[in-house]
């Protein structure tokens, strides 16, 4: 089966027009995967991906070379517990703990916050996005490393 131009210019679309990182679509053993990353900064290197699969219906079936990549065990590995308040991201994207790579992070561990202050910058869509703290508090814990993707409400930091 060749593949459709227009048909993947579509899921670019698609893409582009969402909050997702990548995009994989399944029918039979027939694969596409879209990814967007900032062209200076080298894809992440995850241990357990997670595809996003559509439905036939939602989706064409396009036919694309994927490298083979081993079956995720388990996406989800529980978070040691944490004692305090946990802040969590707000959207999906990739976590900057700093303004720039050269500045100081905004946030270090032992140090006091107030509700408002900027924790870190959360990239989506290539926009920057200031991710400010909902809680007060002392900085217990950062649970995410700079530039590490994050997902919807996946705790950044561990507040006392």
């Amino acid at each position: 089966m060749a593949m459709d131009i227009r048909k993947i210019k579509k899921l670019i679309e698609l893409l582009e027009e969402s909050n997702l990182a990548e995009l994989e679509i399944r029918e039979g053993e027939e694969t596409v995967r879209l990814s967007r990353w900032p062209k200076n900064m080298p894809m992440p290197q995850m241990s357990a991906p997670a595809p996003v699969v559509m439905a036939p219906a939602a989706a064409p079936a396009v036919a694309a070379p994927v490298a083979a990549s081993a079956p995720a065990a388990s996406a989800d590995t529980p978070a040691p517990a944490v004692e305090g308040k946990l802040v969590r991201s707000p959207m999906v994207g990739t976590f900057y703990a700093a303004s720039s790579p050269g500045s100081a992070p905004f946030v270090k561990v032992g140090q006091n916050i107030q509700a408002g202050e900027t924790i870190g910058i959360i990239e989506a869509m290539k926009m920057f996005n200031p991710i400010e703290s909902d809680i007060s508090g002392t900085v217990v814990r950062i649970l995410v490393e700079n530039g590490q993707p994050v997902e919807f409400d996946e705790p950044l930091m561990v507040l006392q």
